[in-house]
């Protein structure tokens, strides 16, 4: 069953927020305002041998090609001996989608990664911070159907963050949950 990011939306969300939390205004409607996909490289940078520009462009072009956005490389401000950091050395990369190639990484999120990732039980309530956003993290690349098994030659992980324009933890559950993502459901433990 496909879910659609803006049908949901329009259709479910905007009536469960107008007749539960009566707001009336669609402006003042919870929803995502952008999506945030980071992937940190620093590590994978510093073990494997070669040259650590064909890394980053070879993994900049993975991410781009799950995002359909070119990444921003992300480079260390100040140097840490502890764990042997240079400045300037490239330490992650980062995306940030918004307007329809948002609601598309939404939907093929939803639809094709999540099922995808290895004993997936649903997302946990607890990766929702107290500002409403919501951050999961996918390890394998392979859950990404845009990457072949022949193109992952060095596996990487992504954090994904779903900012939202609530201010509450309570708004930004039910409009995940009335948007279709697999959230986890809540347990009540009997004593």
């Amino acid at each position: 069953m496909k879910i659609s990011y803006s049908d949901n939306y329009k259709n479910k969300a905007k009536a469960a927020f107008k007749n539960d939390f009566k707001i009336d205004n669609d402006l003042a409607m919870a929803r995502i305002t952008k999506v945030c996909v980071n992937a940190g490289i620093g590590r994978i940078l510093t073990t494997n041998e070669g040259s650590a520009d064909n890394l980053v462009k070879d993994l900049s072009e993975k991410l781009a090609r799950i995002t359909g956005q070119k990444p921003k490389i992300c480079k260390a401000k100040k140097s840490i001996a502890g764990f042997k950091l240079r400045e300037g050395s490239v330490v992650g990369l980062n995306v940030t989608l918004r307007g329809q190639k948002m609601n598309d990484f939404i939907e093929r999120v939803i639809n094709i990664t999540l099922p995808r990732t290895r004993d997936f039980w649903g997302i946990d309530r607890k990766n929702f911070d107290n500002a409403g956003n919501l951050t999961i993290g996918i390890r394998e690349m392979n859950a990404f159907p845009e990457l072949s098994l022949d193109i992952i030659k060095i596996a990487f992980g992504v954090e994904i963050t779903f900012v939202t324009n609530t201010k509450s933890k309570e708004k930004s559950i039910r409009l995940f949950e009335e948007l279709g993502f697999p959230l986890k459901p809540i347990t009540t433990s009997k004593k």
